[in-house]
């Protein structure tokens, strides 16, 4: 939607958006630019379990693991079974999204879900566990993005925006329990889950070459995976 959203004119701005939604959705020639790193949370991605008999990634083999399509999470998934010198295709994949899978999981529809931030740590403190996060995996990288059409008639507003931005991430710094009373009231988790969950993200918005990478690594998987179509040069949509 907020891909959509930009090429259409309807937002200037996406502040927070899947990197693998950025990627698609230039791919399939919509006016979409990366300006920034919105946040990079390896350890905030993951794959959880409550089976206790599913001791490693490779006990996923026919299982039904829910989580959502064409994302970071996804992503995730393929590099772990992967790394186990497996396919998605050793599992069976349920699309859901995190509300949905983490109920399928407490309830035993799936055997594993794919879950992050919030809806990870309410799975963890209700009797599941990670199996594997997305450390050595991926960054998972959530971007800030414009249209190139809104960069172009709107130079100021953009550096504004990542002006203000950048303010904002020194003043959660300079306050930080400040900006954890405001993050415990915005997800409703308890204090203790904000304080465990807030080292887990880097927030430094500069866009670095391993960013860089991790994007052209998350176009990979997506062509891999049939899910997107058209092979782009990363660094074309990216504005400095």
């Amino acid at each position: 939607k907020q891909t959509a959203a930009l090429a259409a004119g309807e937002i200037g701005i996406a502040s927070c958006l899947g990197s693998t939604s950025a990627i698609l959705a230039a791919s399939e020639g919509l006016d979409v630019r990366i300006i920034g790193i919105y946040s990079r949370a390896p350890k905030a991605f993951m794959i959880v379990v409550k089976d206790p008999a599913i001791k490693s990634v490779k006990d996923l083999k026919g299982k039904k693991v829910a989580g959502p399509k064409g994302t970071i999470l996804h992503q995730l998934l393929a590099a772990a079974l992967n790394e186990e010198g497996m396919s998605v295709k050793d599992v069976e994949f349920v699309q859901m999204d995190l509300s949905s899978g983490a109920n399928a999981l407490a309830t035993g529809s799936v055997e594993a879900a794919l879950l992050a931030g919030p809806a990870a740590y309410k799975a963890l403190t209700s009797g599941s566990r990670m199996l594997r996060n997305g450390e050595g995996l991926v960054d998972a990288t959530i971007v800030i993005a414009t249209s190139e059409k809104f960069a172009k008639s709107y130079p100021k507003a953009i550096s504004k925006f990542m002006e203000s931005h950048k303010k904002t991430l020194d003043w959660i710094k300079k306050n930080p329990d400040k900006a954890a009373e405001m993050t415990q009231k915005e997800t409703g988790l308890p204090m203790e889950g904000v304080k465990m969950m807030t080292p887990w993200y880097d927030f430094d918005s500069s866009i670095s070459k391993t960013d860089i990478q991790e994007l052209i690594r998350t176009q990979n998987f997506m062509l891999e995976n049939g899910l997107q179509r058209n092979k782009i040069d990363v660094n074309s949509i990216i504005l400095r």
